[in-house]
């Protein structure tokens, strides 16, 4: 591999490529800039996160660009506001022996205004998130008619968020002649037709294979029952007592109640999602930077701005909607040339999605066991020695010894040494004795199954008729995801969704079945009445309706909207959504006072779990 000196880097980039303390280049850096640097190409670059992408990119532009002139020579999109600021200062390091070089960060969140303002000072290279950036184009706020090298970072991503029109109607405005660099960590169907469309025979370079992860990273899954997902959470963490990650959900609403459960139960931990604030969201990664938070449950469209070396674990709550995802959320673990593990939990349901994100990342999952009881109490108790046989001693103790000793006179060394870690350990372990085996077999009944199709009778659930299916742009993910959102349900409260053509049917336990029931006793979506009912289906029976419903899909008793025979049907559904079985309130401190009745091991945490790095 070349040294930085090799790849015909100038001298100011050199110098504060010292600065830096970077010492070769990566894979990825090495194959792209001497590309970069030598031609005049389009290039397309594969790599993971993580392989130092921005340096690839960055230090070509710096090179090739005219320092002298105002205009503004280069455009890098990116798909979120942190990964925006982070390439943008990055940048700024790479160029700081650039006299008047002036890089500008464009995102929204921030003052439109003085964003404009910067560039109209002289911006050689903008940095934008594609919402922005069209936005100020729409304003004529910026000018990219004369841009000379245009980079797509995270391409696949910004796809993912529904970016492709912002992003083809960014680069509409860009000059013909002119430079494409698009780095991505996959290569989906939607990134082929933005290469085609936008560059001219691109040179493709690959860091390992097509989607493949790095391999510093191991990946592990854990089968549970979906019910006992948020037990495993608990025990997988109390099983590492360093870690040090990113644990990821598929919606926010989950995001925020996983982060506020942690924070109950005594672990330091904060959400990360798109219904946060600016500041927010800004505190919430200042205090995980800082390693203030232990365990960040973030979104994957929050995470792509987490550039963050130390990450140990990254913890799979939910599986993402797609495969090609899990590889950007492994890729925040193990990186700068660290190790990391990516560990997945799992319903039976979803054993088949490991196989085909094996598939997918060229790397198989090991199966590894929950941890007992019997075995965190023995991690965390050797965990609390290690740390107190590494401890400085603090001398302004000296002056109390006497006192001490006088109090220990009649206690031997063994039962000072049992005394003294009892006082923590005793709580720990009164927390998991007797505590229940987690893991089950892969041909086990799921008893809280989330999603899948392997249907199975269960006595204490209840199944519903709802007249809307596949031609209204519902699959079963996405008719879940509905129901948690408008029903304020958990993750697992909706289970066993099966989805028609023209209507579905979907299980909750039976202490949810007046709140289901009385929510759609009068309720539209996108101007029409979504109707629920209580079903004869149980499953697997070929989506017949209950033996009294009516021909034609439509209701009897309907007047003016509402259902008159619906069991506590009167009365306004504010009232009632307000009675039994509704979500727990939100505190604005980011806690939850939700009565956790349904957690299995215990109310809350033990002391010596509650902890913070420092």
């Amino acid at each position: 591999m070349n040294t930085f000196q090799d790849l015909g880097l100038n001298d100011d980039l050199l110098q504060a490529i010292t600065d830096l303390g970077f010492t070769k280049p990566s894979e990825v850096q090495d194959k792209a800039i001497p590309i970069l640097l030598e031609s005049e190409k389009d290039l397309v670059a594969l790599a993971q996160t993580g392989t130092g992408k921005t340096a690839a990119f960055g230090f070509p532009m710096l090179q090739k660009i005219d320092i002298a002139s105002r205009t503004t020579q280069g455009l890098i999109l990116s798909p979120t506001r942190e990964l925006c600021l982070q390439i943008t200062n990055e940048m700024k390091l790479y160029g700081k022996y650039c006299k008047g070089l002036n890089v500008v960060a464009v995102y929204g969140g921030a003052s439109i205004t003085d964003q404009a303002r910067e560039i109209k000072r002289g911006a050689q290279i903008i940095v934008a998130t594609p919402g922005r950036m069209k936005d100020m184009i729409s304003r004529r706020l910026v000018d990219i008619t004369k841009i000379q090298y245009s980079v797509l970072d995270e391409a696949d991503e910004m796809l993912n968020m529904g970016f492709k029109e912002d992003i083809t109607d960014i680069l509409s405005h860009t000059p013909e002649e002119k430079n494409t660099w698009l780095f991505s960590a996959t290569m989906p169907r939607e990134v082929s037709i933005i290469a085609k469309k936008f560059m001219k025979n691109p040179q493709e370079i690959t860091v390992g294979n097509k989607n493949e992860s790095t391999n510093n990273v191991s990946h592990e899954y854990y089968l549970v029952n979906s019910r006992d997902r948020y037990q495993a959470l608990k025990r997988l963490s109390d099983a590492n007592p360093d870690i040090f990650s990113v644990i990821f959900c598929r919606t926010k609403r989950d995001t925020q109640k996983v982060a506020e459960n942690l924070i109950e139960d005594g672990y330091s931990a904060g959400a990360l999602h798109g219904d946060l604030s600016q500041n927010q969201r800004d505190m919430v990664m200042k205090s995980f930077r800082n390693q203030q938070i232990q365990m960040l449950v973030a979104t994957d469209v929050a995470a792509r701005g987490i550039d963050v070396d130390d990450i140990t674990h990254v913890i799979n709550y939910q599986l993402p909607d797609e495969p090609e995802i899990y590889t950007h959320r492994s890729g925040r673990t193990g990186r700068a040339g660290k190790t990391g593990i990516s560990m997945v939990i799992v319903s039976k349901s979803e054993v088949r999605k490991i196989k085909s994100i094996e598939r997918i990342i060229n790397q198989k999952f090991e199966k590894k066991e929950i941890p007992d009881g019997a075995d965190i109490c023995e991690v965390q108790l050797m965990s609390l020695a290690n740390k107190i046989h590494n401890t400085e001693i603090n001398h302004e103790i000296d002056k109390h010894l006497t006192s001490i000793n006088e109090l220990f006179a009649d206690t031997d060394k063994d039962e000072l040494i049992k005394k003294f870690f009892s006082v923590e350990f005793t709580r720990f372990y009164n927390y998991y004795n007797k505590s229940k085996n987690l893991n089950i077999a892969e041909g086990s009944f799921d008893s809280g199954r989330d999603g899948g199709r392997d249907y199975g009778g269960k006595s204490d659930s209840t199944r519903y008729f709802i007249n809307v299916g596949s031609k209204d742009g519902f699959d079963w993910m996405k008719l879940k995801d509905f129901l948690k959102e408008v029903l304020e349900l958990g993750r697992d409260d909706v289970f066993k969704v099966e989805v028609k053509d023209s209507f579905s049917f979907f299980n909750t336990e039976n202490a949810l079945k007046e709140k289901v029931l009385a929510f759609f006793t009068d309720f539209k979506h996108e101007g029409r009445f979504v109707n629920v009912e209580e079903s004869q289906n149980r499953g697997g029976g070929g989506g017949k309706r209950r033996n009294d419903r009516r021909g034609g899909g439509k209701r009897e008793g309907r007047s003016g909207g509402r259902r008159d025979d619906r069991k506590g049907g009167s009365g306004n559904r504010s009232d009632r959504r307000r009675g039994e079985g509704t979500s727990k309130p939100r505190r604005s401190d980011g806690n939850s006072n939700a009565n956790r009745s349904r957690r299995s091991d215990s109310d809350s945490r033990p002391a010596v779990a509650r902890r913070s790095r420092r």
